[in-house]
């Protein structure tokens, strides 16, 4: 499936791809050095190189799929100012407890909850995207349903 992303996160994204590839020399030599030291059954060290192995693979495979489908696009592609869209500030306020928030909307990548940055996937990003001020967007979080209100989208 395409998913649309900015220039910026595309780039990113490569860039991390670029560096997991060039991880795997690291991880092919410390396999290597692990080997010499015998029985592989209790080898630990080999054990846990092959494993980083794995998952080294894993992300690389994700990233080539999704950089794959990549559609990029501006921010100005990605909705109207009003509208909330990736690269959104939006301002909210739960109806039940009348507590504020603001939190920018970006790509899956870019997400962290301690720069108040979320995810279109996540259920609060997921629910506001597309949205715009004054709207009443209902969500399920882990504390149950709350409804919240858009203030402000810059």
């Amino acid at each position: 499936m395409a998913e649309k992303m900015t220039k910026e996160n595309y780039e990113k994204m490569a860039k991390k791809l670029n560096e997991l590839k060039a991880r795997r020399a690291v991880i092919s030599k410390t396999i290597g050095e692990a080997r010499e030291h015998g029985d592989l059954r209790e080898n630990s060290a080999y054990h846990a190189a092959k494993e980083e192995q794995g998952l080294n693979e894993m992300r690389i495979r994700e990233l080539e799929a999704k950089l794959e489908s990549a559609i990029v696009v501006s921010a100005k592609e990605m909705g109207s100012n009003n509208e909330v869209r990736l690269g959104s500030t939006v301002k909210i306020v739960a109806l039940d407890t009348e507590e504020e928030a603001e939190y920018t909307v970006v790509h899956e990548s870019d997400a962290d909850i301690f720069e108040n940055k979320i995810s279109t996937d996540s259920p609060i990003g997921g629910a506001l995207f597309g949205r715009q001020k004054d709207d009443i967007v209902e969500v399920e979080i882990p504390r149950g349903e709350v409804k919240f209100k858009i203030l402000e989208i810059k």
